[in-house]
């Protein structure tokens, strides 16, 4: 018996009935020959975690566009939290570890460049929209390439619906999954009331006393409170849910958060900017295809057309997207 084998067994005697076991996967789209080391959940964690997308994820706003200071959240730190938070709630309730830690890797890799001011006006201006889960999707099924050749990463069934069904409009198929996507609101919640203390956006003391009674008041007192929140009340269920309490409170902390962060005149002074950028990038492109790297331009050529634009200029980090817009638009006399 291979180790692989062992740990497909460990699985079947050790995971909740409710659990989604690796030997029970509905598989890959491409069979492929199975790893006597790994089960095919965490050679899909592996991949995700090795694509060039996931190291991207270092330079891509969470909230604060070109924060000043080490300590604010990107898009790779808030995946790393959620992965984290996940894995917890997925250990307590001897759920799918591996499986629950490849979706929560994978979940924001087709984000924009500039946080979700990117993707709103990616959406604005690209037919048929842009949507950051389904571009995630698009990402490990198609844009990352394996061997410098095969198209996508050719994950499971499972991690592939956890990816794109994480939004709040999506219902994962998986326990695995929904857990993902519960933990994914509760990481950028908390994680971005401490970034807006720290930008001076929030003061600790603006927070509503109502919710400091029911979740806490420090982040890792509302991040405790509603993991065992979730663990309790959804132990031996068929869904991941929240007490009414907790989660009342919860909703009330995320329309707090729009209200007074994610809407912030200060938090978002360089939103127009950034979208502004966006916007002539994805123009320069869809007018000079030929300019995009040799990848993309085969895409746009053969195949996806407008579509690989809109995944070129996805794709791009913050600073990376300036440069480019610098060394397109900005006579070079200007920057000295």
């Amino acid at each position: 018996m291979t180790y692989r084998e062992t740990q497909e067994q460990l699985e079947l005697k050790l995971l909740s009935s409710r659990a989604q076991k690796v030997i029970q996967s509905k598989g890959r789209r491409l069979s492929e020959e199975l790893c006597p080391l790994r089960t095919e959940y965490q050679r899909d964690r592996d991949r995700i975690l090795h694509s060039k997308s996931f190291r991207r994820l270092k330079h891509k706003t969470q909230v604060f566009l070109s924060p000043e200071g080490d300590h604010y959240r990107t898009r790779l730190t808030h995946t790393l939290e959620v992965a984290q938070i996940s894995r917890t709630i997925a250990r307590a309730l001897r759920l799918n570890e591996d499986l629950t830690e490849a979706i929560s890797l994978g979940h924001d890799l087709g984000h924009t460049p500039f946080g979700h001011c990117g993707e709103e006006r990616l959406n604005q201006i690209h037919p048929g929209g842009f949507k950051h889960n389904e571009q995630s999707l698009r990402v490990v099924d198609y844009l990352e390439r394996r061997n410098n050749s095969m198209l996508g990463l050719n994950l499971t069934d499972e991690v592939r619906d956890g990816i794109v069904n994480h939004g709040s409009k999506g219902t994962p198929k998986t326990l695995e999954g929904q857990i993902v996507s519960k933990c994914d609101r509760i990481a950028y919640l908390n994680h971005d009331i401490d970034d807006a203390i720290r930008a001076n956006v929030l003061n600790k003391d603006s927070l509503p006393e109502p919710i400091l009674k029911v979740l806490g008041r420090t982040h890792g007192q509302r991040i405790n409170t509603m993991i065992m929140d979730i663990i309790t009340h959804s132990d031996e269920s068929d869904q991941i849910v929240m007490s009414e309490s907790v989660e009342y409170a919860f909703n009330a902390l995320r329309s707090f958060m729009f209200e007074n962060v994610y809407f912030n005149k200060e938090a978002k002074k360089e939103e127009e900017r950034a979208e502004y950028i966006v916007e002539a990038l994805y123009n320069y492109y869809k007018e000079h295809p030929d300019q995009m790297p040799s990848e993309r331009f085969d895409d746009y050529d053969k195949r996806d057309g407008i579509n690989a634009v809109k995944d070129y200029v996805a794709s791009m980090s913050d600073r990376f997207a300036v440069n480019v817009y610098k060394e397109l638009f900005i006579p070079k006399f200007w920057l000295y």
